[in-house]
């Protein structure tokens, strides 16, 4: 149990960072830490040898998906008596603040699963390999994804999402 906390504590700030940038609130960003912890803790037995950071993180990253799931089948509810002060308010006057919201907001246009990657990558350090592992997917599929992830949230945060990136018009010569 000792080997298992010291492996794991570490990990934490990491993985509440993941579900933040996932969920995009901070109470249900917590609740998934707690859950993907308290599977760990409840499978550690099942653990295959590996990176502990790499397990955490595909435990945390599929409790997403299926909340994921279950949310959109079902729709958002927040009773009004739950919901707090800053969800009624505007939007911040600092400039950095603002300039933080439009990249995440930028951000959470991507597709799901460009943005995973990108997280999982840019944000929390993980290699290719590792992504790919928590993901599920082939480190090429990895690769592709963050290539399409960088220049879409690039060409969102210049204004021109939309817009042919790389792409050449053809001609029909007669």
């Amino acid at each position: 149990m000792k080997d298992m906390l010291v492996q794991v504590e570490p990990l934490i700030p990491a993985l509440r960072r993941y579900a933040r940038a996932l969920v995009r609130n901070r109470a249900n960003a917590d609740d998934l830490v707690q859950d993907c912890l308290e599977r760990a803790v409840s499978r550690w037995h099942q653990r295959r040898d590996g990176s502990v950071r790499a397990w955490l993180f595909t435990i945390l990253h599929n409790l997403a998906t299926d909340q994921f799931r279950q949310a959109s089948s079902r729709g958002r509810h927040v009773p009004i008596e739950e919901a707090g002060e800053g969800e009624f308010r505007g939007a911040a006057a600092q400039e950095h603040r603002l300039m933080y919201q439009d990249v995440l907001d930028k951000l959470a246009k991507l597709p799901g699963e460009q943005r995973a990657v990108l997280l999982l990558v840019a944000v929390e350090d993980l290699s290719y390999a590792e992504a790919a592992k928590v993901l599920n997917v082939p480190i090429g599929t990895v690769m592709s994804r963050l290539s399409r992830a960088r220049e879409r949230l690039q060409q969102e945060l210049d204004g021109v999402a939309g817009a042919p990136g790389n792409v050449v018009t053809m001609r029909r010569l007669t």
